[in-house]
């Protein structure tokens, strides 16, 4: 079995370009994030969880959490374990009558039932290393692209810029400035 990485909800976010959601786990011990699309009522159940948001009625989360405790069980944590053919799977990681047993489900709704009974969230290594998103390493490319060009191309993009600085102003004199009338 995988080593699971334990993770937080850093945000839930709108795609832009297409209104898509998009709910975004950090690993607690580094800067890596996973990003994981889900559906438009799933995100909402999450961030109402997060903004600890009154509902008038139980939303479907809210009811399976009330039956967990109905039956006497706990939901110790919740851990997203596979990525198969751009698929996140999930468990449920449940505790009852000292006997723990792993319910299969989508991530959104692990997440969304994590929230609302403050479980941790755990992510496998697999996964992370397959799906995760470093900014440090983008940085770091970036900078090696950007370290890679020659000094003497530099140079040269910088001359070439300082001439054409250079020449600004040298074909106008300053009478000739717009806005300037002749004072007689």
């Amino acid at each position: 079995m995988s080593k699971m990485i334990p993770c937080i909800i850093d945000s839930v976010r709108v795609s832009l370009t297409n209104q898509q959601r998009v709910v975004v786990l950090k690993e607690q011990d580094k800067e890596r994030y996973l990003p994981i699309w889900i559906g438009l009522y799933e995100a909402e159940a999450i961030t109402i969880s997060l903004q600890h948001i009154e509902v008038a009625r139980p939303q479907t989360h809210d009811l399976i959490c009330s039956t967990l405790k109905i039956l006497d069980a706990n939901l110790i944590f919740v851990e997203v374990t596979d990525l198969l053919e751009d698929v996140f799977y999930a468990n449920l990681v449940v505790e009852q009558n000292e006997e723990r047993k792993f319910i299969d489900c989508r991530p959104s709704d692990a997440l969304a039932l994590a929230t609302r009974l403050n479980v941790p969230i755990y992510v496998s290594e697999e996964v992370l290393i397959a799906a995760g998103i470093e900014p440090e390493q983008d940085i770091r490319d970036q900078e090696k692209e950007t370290s890679d060009l020659s000094s003497d191309e530099t140079e040269e993009d910088l001359d070439i810029f300082k001439d054409f600085l250079d020449s600004l102003g040298k074909d106008q004199k300053h009478d000739d400035l717009p806005g300037e009338e002749d004072q007689d």
